[in-house]
């Protein structure tokens, strides 16, 4: 059976959208797998759109679907038409458009708040045991979208850990090439550019968060 994994987007850059580096990888690592990938992202204005030259923002307005649609090749559904009952697991890409554009985590810390349609798919997710996978920064807004408890990493900054504990999570210190894997919450995560510093470190944690969640596609629930 062909595994079908959604891949959850938020833009395209890493100051105001999906991290490139993590989203490719992540795709290229499913391929290899034999998996589906199923691109989606909210059909929603960005936070912020960031020149990702000078690193400061601007005053330009974009989508974040249709942003992230130049990181799937224009193969993409909005986030609002994609159900749980569709997937067999669901993997959320770093990038600061993870915690601006999925949550607000990026502005209000552990008092923010997750897009509603980010939140209904991760739910649903969940009430169906179905594996989640998160990088970098996503498992802040995966924390704060259900009331799970989970076990998790960003790596190992304490400020960041620290706010995740504080949403109830239990941060695990982890090494780039690395994951951490919840098997209660069946929840995958790896530091990824949290840490870097090279796309071949990152590459290698990303790769086995994509294997562990397929893997756990076929455990029993």
């Amino acid at each position: 059976m062909l595994e079908r994994v959604g891949v959850l987007l938020s833009g395209c850059g890493v100051f105001d959208g999906a991290e490139i580096h993590e989203a490719v990888i992540t795709l290229l690592a499913l391929d290899r797998a034999g998996a589906k990938a199923i691109c989606m992202a909210p059909n929603a204005p960005q936070a912020q759109v960031i020149n990702h030259l000078t690193q400061e923002e601007t005053k330009e307005t974009r989508n974040v679907l249709v942003e992230s649609a130049r990181i799937a090749r224009g193969d993409i559904q909005d986030l609002a038409h994609v159900k749980a009952d569709q997937l067999d697991a669901l993997i959320i890409t770093g990038g600061f458009g993870a915690a601006k554009n999925l949550s607000s985590f990026a502005f209000d810390g552990p008092r923010g708040s997750v897009h509603p349609e980010v939140q209904r798919l991760i739910r649903e997710m969940v009430d169906q045991n179905k594996p989640i996978g998160a990088m970098c920064i996503a498992p802040a807004a995966l924390t704060m979208a259900v009331d799970l408890a989970p076990q998790v990493t960003i790596g190992k900054d304490p400020d960041t850990a620290a706010a995740l504990e504080s949403m109830g999570a239990t941060h695990k210190k982890c090494p780039v090439h690395d994951i951490v894997v919840d098997n209660v919450n069946r929840l995958v995560t790896t530091p990824a550019y949290m840490l870097g510093p090279g796309i071949k470190d990152v590459a290698e944690g990303i790769e086995k968060l994509v294997n562990q969640v397929i893997s756990m596609i076929s455990q029993p629930r």
